[in-house]
């Protein structure tokens, strides 16, 4: 199988690969349609630089990812940021558009699980928002591919089926391999195709990368135990962390707020002296001042580790106080 595609998709580098993992992920993901990308961020790029077109308007959560953001520069639309996971401050906003002037089609973009916060969207009242007004729905499943869903489609797979909907689920986190899948309806992944530029002048992703992704979706089918041994660990991580002082959590992510930068490196140095990979995340990827540690935790770890790691920063947080 090759290791390289030699060119981009619409030249000599769309190989049966990405043909037949685009075929298995939109019926995987119960999408009308799918398209492989080079990986996550280009998939968002061309989502918010080649779907909205001038005089639309992409209403965005204000943690949106980066990838997101750079898309939006890119495109014609116009952007407008609503409070996290507000779904009235959306509709708040989107009516205030409209108010102004504002004629063009609504993109409604929000991320599933919020990387860095490790908390979840309010999908349904999005989707609320969107069938007001007929807008799409844009959804970031990186961090929800594998673990939600009837089996690991992501939180968005069963929201209503009337509301437009577009779905990227990154290939390199729960599906072990590279990449990103948009799905869509057909004729927004033709679009995509034909006007997204990172997809047109981008070299196609490695086929060997497509037949992992496509071999991964299929143990996701057939081995529900993964997904269950993942959620035994999450739950426990979430007892353990309780038990340490921490607070209370509803993800595989677990933010442990710091503050300041110093602090938190020097908190992630402690414990990856003691054995746990554990990193510090610092501004300009979190806001100034919240520098943290992001515990995220995994199938690969035992329990015992789990609670070895909460003891370990408990009293590594009791001796800085």
């Amino acid at each position: 199988m090759a290791t390289g595609s030699g060119g981009s998709r619409l030249l000599r580098g769309n190989d049966a690969e990405h043909i037949a993992l685009e075929a298995e992920a939109a019926a995987f993901f119960d999408a009308p349609a799918a398209l492989y990308m080079g990986a996550g961020f280009p998939g968002n790029v061309a989502i918010f630089s080649g779907l909205p077109m001038q005089g639309d308007l992409v209403l965005h959560d204000e943690l949106v990812h980066a990838s997101a953001h750079d898309g939006m520069r890119l495109g014609r639309a116009e952007t407008l940021g609503f409070a996290h996971n507000d779904a009235d401050a959306a509709r708040d906003a989107l009516k205030r558009w409209r108010e102004a002037g504002g004629t063009g089609r609504v993109w409604i973009a929000c991320e599933s699980l919020y990387s860095m916060e490790g908390d979840l969207a309010p999908l349904d009242d999005l989707a609320a928002v969107a069938a007001e007004d007929g807008a799409v729905l844009v959804v970031d499943e990186a961090h929800a591919t594998g673990l939600y869903g009837a089996r690991g489609q992501g939180r968005a797979h069963g929201l209503d089926p009337s509301v437009d909907l577009v779905t990227l689920h990154t290939c390199g986190k729960a599906l072990g391999s590279a990449g990103g899948l948009v799905c869509a309806d057909p004729v927004l992944i033709d679009t995509l195709v034909n006007r997204a530029r990172n997809f047109v002048f981008s070299t196609a992703p490695a086929p060997l990368d497509a037949a992992v992704v496509r071999a991964s979706l299929t143990l996701m089918a057939a081995r529900p135990e993964l997904r269950a041994a993942a959620w035994d660990n999450i739950r426990h991580a979430h007892d353990a962390a309780r038990r340490a002082g921490l607070g209370d959590f509803s993800t595989q992510i677990l933010p442990v707020i710091v503050g300041e930068d110093a602090g938190a490196v020097a908190l992630a140095t402690a414990l990856q002296a003691r054995g746990h990979d554990v990193r510090a995340i610092r501004p300009p990827t979190v806001p100034r001042g919240t520098a943290r540690l992001r515990v995220s935790i995994t199938p690969n770890v035992t329990p015992a580790e789990i609670d070895a790691l909460f003891a370990d920063l408990a009293d590594l947080r009791k001796a800085a106080a």
